[in-house]
């Protein structure tokens, strides 16, 4: 961190490239309405996933989203120009869009995938 109180651009890339990208998920990989579980810093979001390729989801959360809302999840970010599309990771915060505005939480400390309810089913 400079004086500032920002980061260097190189520093943000640097993390961005050298991330192993193994303590999250890409939502497109978990079956639709799949429950996640994702602990910032601030909050606690219950996140369904509605469709994992376009995104679309269910969130309950934080102060934005009392509710369940139906919103789309940009990805995660550190914050700067670069977007890891759909994509929930510790570390990082989320971008979700909703009908009302964007929404960045704050840094995401734990992810916890609940298995889909057909999963649960026995055979």
């Amino acid at each position: 961190m400079n004086d500032t109180g920002t980061y260097p651009a190189s520093r943000i890339l640097d993390t961005w490239v050298n991330h192993d990208w193994s303590d999250g998920l890409q939502l497109e990989s978990v079956d639709d309405f799949t429950e996640i579980h994702v602990q910032t810093r601030n909050s606690i979001y219950e996140i369904t996933a509605i469709d994992g390729f376009s995104r679309q989801i269910l969130v309950r959360g934080g102060r934005f989203f009392p509710e369940k809302t139906r919103a789309h999840l940009a990805g995660s970010s550190l914050g700067g120009g670069f977007l890891k599309l759909g994509g929930i990771y510790v570390g990082f915060s989320l971008e979700i869009v909703s009908s009302e505005d964007t929404i960045i939480t704050t840094r995401v400390r734990s992810v916890c995938v609940y298995r889909s309810p057909k999963d649960a089913l026995p055979d």
